[in-house]
């Protein structure tokens, strides 16, 4: 049994030597225009989300879901996050393939996550992925209005929703059967 037991380390730690020595000699790409593998994505997303339920605090929003505040989450969102994350038009990110993982395209995938975790990720940022922690750049009341926002663009109020299609020429409704159709197409 002792035998066994020290196979079972040694492989380990052979295994962990080696995926080191990978990393440090220089066999790892580097480069930001790639496709992370499947297997990649896949470990990336859940480290991400055993991370935030393990480290945010379970907060609820304390900003109100207005209309007003809502559009005050959309200009954020605008002025801050659509150039990776994607336009409010529907439009794909310029950089979404300048970076390693792309950043996910909010408006066209929305998220399905809690407002606790949204805004954990807004405010500390993402390690290697290029998302910053943007407590650095905004207070925290418009870091709950972006939350509050992306937690709800599926279920906007009638207010926010005609401020979207003024704003940007199309509805959030229409713009997504659009993206669907489109994305159809090209399967």
């Amino acid at each position: 049994m002792r035998n066994f037991i020290l196979g079972v380390v040694f492989t380990v730690l052979l295994i962990a030597v080696g995926g080191l020595a990978y990393l440090l000699l220089g066999f790892a790409p580097t480069n930001a225009d790639a496709q992370p593998s499947r297997l990649e994505s896949w470990i990336a997303s859940g480290a991400l989300d055993t991370s935030m339920e393990k480290r945010a605090p379970h907060l609820t929003n304390p900003v109100p879901p207005t209309d007003s505040n809502l559009i005050e989450g959309m200009k954020i969102y605008t002025m801050n996050c659509a150039l990776c994350h994607g336009a409010l038009d529907k439009k794909p990110s310029p950089l979404n393939s300048s970076f390693y993982p792309p950043p996910p395209q909010l408006v066209v995938d929305p998220l399905d996550d809690p407002e606790w975790h949204i805004f954990y990720a807004v405010r500390t940022g993402v390690r290697y992925t290029g998302m910053p922690a943007w407590s650095k750049a905004l207070s925290e009341q418009d870091i709950w209005k972006v939350t509050g926002f992306l937690s709800r663009l599926e279920k906007l109020p009638p207010g926010a929703k005609e401020y979207w299609q003024k704003t940007f020429g199309v509805s959030p409704e229409a713009a997504g059967e659009h993206e669907e159709h489109h994305t159809h197409h090209e399967h």
